[in-house]
């Protein structure tokens, strides 16, 4: 089954309707036809991101969801998943990657896959097709 890795920015515009990514990134998800992937790091770093910046509830609502496993196939990393990681961040020091965005890379080179559903530039930076499609 074709697999797309989602990123902390996508699920937020997900979840906040008034974010200016809303739209397409809504749009986007509901026309996949494979399954969504993500990682416990992006778990973690979404529901934090929905505490700080919407509320408990939408930060709970969200978890709950995502811990259910009927919108996403969240993905737990290895230790060596975290050590890939850790040589992207040291070896890419020019550019800003969070570390929890070096081991979604980390993951993705594992697991062969090949596209995200991101909206900041680092995955397409890291050279990593990205979901919504710029116009």
């Amino acid at each position: 089954m074709k697999r797309v890795f989602v990123d902390t920015g996508a699920w937020y515009a997900l979840v906040d309707a008034k974010d200016p990514d809303h739209p397409p990134v809504a749009a986007c998800l509901a026309q996949y036809g494979g399954r969504l992937v993500t990682s416990n790091f992006v778990f973690d770093e979404t529901v934090t991101l929905l505490r700080y910046r919407l509320s408990y509830r939408a930060a709970r609502a969200f978890g709950d969801t995502l811990q259910a496993g009927g919108l996403a196939l969240v993905l737990r990393l290895t230790p060596r998943d975290e050590a890939g990681a850790w040589g992207i961040f040291t070896r890419y020091r020019d550019k800003s990657f969070s570390f929890t965005d070096c081991t979604s890379f980390a993951l993705m080179k594992r697991l062969g896959i090949g596209s995200a559903v991101a909206i900041d530039d680092d995955f397409r930076a890291f050279g990593i097709p990205c979901l919504p499609q710029d116009d």
